[in-house]
């Protein structure tokens, strides 16, 4: 059975009047189907299969209640290395919701106060159906906002003060990927192993303590060493590095690219082969063959949309916490 005519977007009565059905009786197989004779549904169903229809959105819509629309803060494009991670998830996302018949609504806030007060506005008028928000850190105004304004909604990031929140979120193990960065780190032979990345509580903090308890589970002991840094950049990390290295540290784990980046240029490599780990594993990283703790962006893109549809229907709140992969990688561009 072929395409609607003339590569017009099929109907429900352009498919009715293909079968020789009344486009109530395609209605009922896609809304009632046990009123539909298994025949007919059958029937109807290779026919909307063979045509790519799709139902409108406007009457599932209206029939639902539902906007259909779920919304997502868009972030600044950041300084081109950390970024990349949140375009990703705001793909993702996109990605996801697509698939469930929902549509993603793009707003841009000044800080996290306003973006819950613009979550709880969009929702009060009935422009979507739930929220998506993520970059969570202790003490964040949004969950308590939005819970107590009765929206729907999941989190990319824990409540870190209250893991046990009562709304839905998803995370990655940060200190399970540092475990594994400093594991390897050790294989490789080094036993001075540094740590580099902001105190600001958080994955940050997570993932500084990873770093401690993988050290003080080695045996024979490895000592650790750690110089932190306000400031997630490249130079930041070069500075931090010079410290680490003058202490003797002879490798370093770092919390993100952007500051595995800089301590590269401190510690460089032997033949392609770095004591340097970022995090986030982001394009800069890959290019450069800098092995990287790789978060599963689309994972839990796809997981937050679930859980945010869930909290639609209300659904118990669940919380997941997903592993993260160390990608090890060697400077090939650099190696004799």
């Amino acid at each position: 059975m072929g395409k609607a005519k003339s590569g017009k977007r099929a109907t429900l009565a352009s498919l009715g009047e293909q079968l020789g059905l009344s486009r109530q009786t395609i209605s009922n197989v896609l809304n009632n189907p046990g009123v539909v004779s298994e025949e007919t549904r059958s029937r109807v169903l290779a026919a909307i299969e063979a045509s790519g229809y799709r139902p409108s959105a406007a009457a599932r819509a209206l029939r639902t209640k539902r906007s259909m629309m779920l919304a997502l803060r868009l972030y600044p494009s950041g300084d081109g290395i950390e970024g990349a991670l949140m375009d990703r998830f705001t793909h993702a996302v996109t990605e996801a919701a697509q698939a469930q018949g929902y549509r993603i609504a793009l707003f841009c806030a000044d800080d996290m106060g306003s973006e819950a007060d613009t979550l709880v506005e969009l929702h009060e008028e009935a422009q979507i159906d739930a929220a998506i928000i993520s970059d969570t850190y202790p003490h964040d105004p949004r969950p308590g906002a939005l819970w107590e304004a009765g929206l729907p909604f999941s989190a990319f990031g824990r409540q870190w003060e209250r893991p046990d929140a009562p709304h839905s979120w998803v995370d990655v193990d940060g200190r399970a990927g540092v475990r594994a960065a400093v594991d390897h780190l050790v294989s490789a032979g080094h036993r001075r192993i540094g740590y580099l990345g902001p105190r600001v509580g958080g994955a940050s903090e997570d993932r500084r303590l990873g770093c401690q308890e993988a050290l003080a589970a080695c045996v024979p002991p490895v000592i650790g060493d750690e110089e932190l840094t306000s400031v997630d950049t490249p130079k930041a990390g070069a500075a931090a590095a010079s410290i680490l290295q003058e202490r003797g540290a002879t490798a370093v784990v770092c919390g993100s690219d952007a500051m595995a980046m800089g301590a590269l240029s401190v510690f460089g490599h032997r033949d392609g082969h770095a004591p340097i780990v970022g995090f986030d594993d982001t394009p800069v990283a890959r290019a450069m063959g800098l092995s990287s703790v790789a978060q599963p962006v689309e994972e839990a893109a796809r997981l937050a949309v679930e859980l945010a549809l869930a909290a639609v229907a209300g659904e118990p709140s669940r919380r997941l916490l997903i592993q993260p992969e160390l990608v090890v990688r060697r400077l090939e561009a650099f190696a004799r």
